[in-house]
């Protein structure tokens, strides 16, 4: 007899084609595409990007298959919608409710609809994607100390999981919640197996990269307040989307106040795919994030080969520690000057050596690296009849 197929519920806020998530798209991507054959997974998304108003064309309210999963794309404001997409829902069990994002705007919803049965399932699991790092809770910490309470009492008696990428978000989640059953297991990447050279030589002048989006968590700001204390020329170039357009403003007005040999430049959105090519042509990727549950963007940059300046709020401290880069432990404008100044004091041939080693580094994390799916070999029913997930394996730097 063939394996009973196993139901998966899943929400993330943003999904293909939405290209603003960051990390979170290919990692939900990679959950669903590996998903071994005995599971069958329903997506729920928002039927548009961060920060659109209007919706993907052709996909609001809509079903969409993808492989073996289905992808619902929702208006979050069309009732409508949600009584015909609930209707659906209600018509079967649900082997696992599995939520991206602790404050993301399906979650919420989809827990309180599991509390109150309108979704069957016989086990939550949660994915906060780096929201319980103390540099994301940092931000608007008022409203999520009151989300988090709220969260609690919701989930109290729950058979709950919380996923964590890395053992260094599952310390992050574990502070948090403390009693919390957490799975640490490392999600399917899609990157190169080896580093690509760089584009080009480097310059005269210091070529620096920020790219993520434009938001109070990604830390932008640091990095401006840093280039004040430029003592020599130096370049940036900003990618991203503008997630915040009132962070924006603080930024760009920080931008205007910069001496006149330090040049900073909004380059846009980055293409679906294009990161590793845009990285190709840097010295380093100054990234000073207030925290990452894994740093997709880090390793897109290392697989350029392209150095990787980096807040300690991540957990590929020690691969840059190995050659990758620097990271910089102290947030202060003054501590981050300090590293820049270093960096762009180095000659051209320094700087082509440093990135030779952020190559070699990225080499050593992936031959290291065994991807596999959050889901596979995790069934095993207990007496009470519940589903436990047991843990994956797995660290950026290949070490627990």
């Amino acid at each position: 007899m063939s394996a009973p197929v196993r139901q998966v519920l899943m929400t993330c806020a943003v999904f293909e084609p939405g290209t603003r998530g960051g990390g979170l798209v290919p990692a939900v991507a990679g959950t669903v595409d590996s998903a071994p054959p005995d599971v069958e997974i329903r997506l729920v998304t928002l039927d548009r990007d961060i920060g659109d108003t209007h919706p993907y064309p052709g996909l609001s309210g809509r079903w969409v298959s993808r492989g073996r999963a289905l992808v619902f794309y929702l208006a979050a404001r069309s009732p409508h919608q949600w009584l015909r997409l609930f209707g659906v829902l209600r018509s079967r069990r649900y082997d696992v409710l599995h939520v991206n994002g602790v404050f993301a705007p399906l979650t919420g919803a989809f827990l309180v609809a599991a509390r109150l049965r309108l979704i069957r399932c016989r086990l939550l699991l949660v994915s906060p994607h780096g929201e319980c790092a103390p540099g994301a809770l940092a931000i608007r910490a008022r409203k999520k100390r009151w989300y988090l309470r709220f969260l609690r009492a919701l989930l109290r008696g729950a058979d709950t999981r919380w996923h964590a990428s890395t053992a260094f978000e599952a310390a992050h989640i574990a502070a948090v919640f403390p009693g919390a059953r957490v799975v640490t297991h490392h999600l399917p990447v899609d990157l190169p197996a080896r580093a690509r050279p760089p584009a080009c030589a480097p310059a005269d002048v210091t070529r620096t990269v920020f790219l993520s989006r434009i938001a109070p968590k990604k830390n932008l700001g640091t990095a401006l307040r840093a280039l004040r204390f430029a003592t020599g020329p130096l370049h940036l170039d900003v990618y991203g989307p503008v997630e915040d357009p009132a962070y924006w403003a603080r930024c760009a007005a920080l931008i205007d106040a910069l001496p006149a040999h330090v040049t900073v430049r909004h380059r846009g959105e980055v293409p679906p795919g294009a990161a590793i090519d845009v990285f190709s042509r840097y010295d380093a990727f100054v990234f000073p994030t207030r925290g990452e549950n894994f740093g997709y963007v880090i390793a897109e940059s290392l697989a350029a080969s392209c150095p990787v300046i980096c807040s300690a709020e991540t957990p590929w401290t020690s691969v840059l520690d190995a050659g990758g880069g620097t990271v910089v432990g102290e947030s202060s404008p003054r501590a981050w000057a300090d590293v820049l100044n270093a960096f762009a004091a180095l000659s051209p041939g320094e700087r082509a050596v440093a990135r030779a080693r952020a190559g070699e580094a990225y080499d050593a994390w992936r031959a290291e690296r065994t991807d596999g799916n959050l889901f596979a070999g995790a069934w095993a029913r207990q007496p009470s009849g519940r589903v436990r997930v047991g843990p994956g394996r797995g660290v950026p730097g290949g070490r627990r």
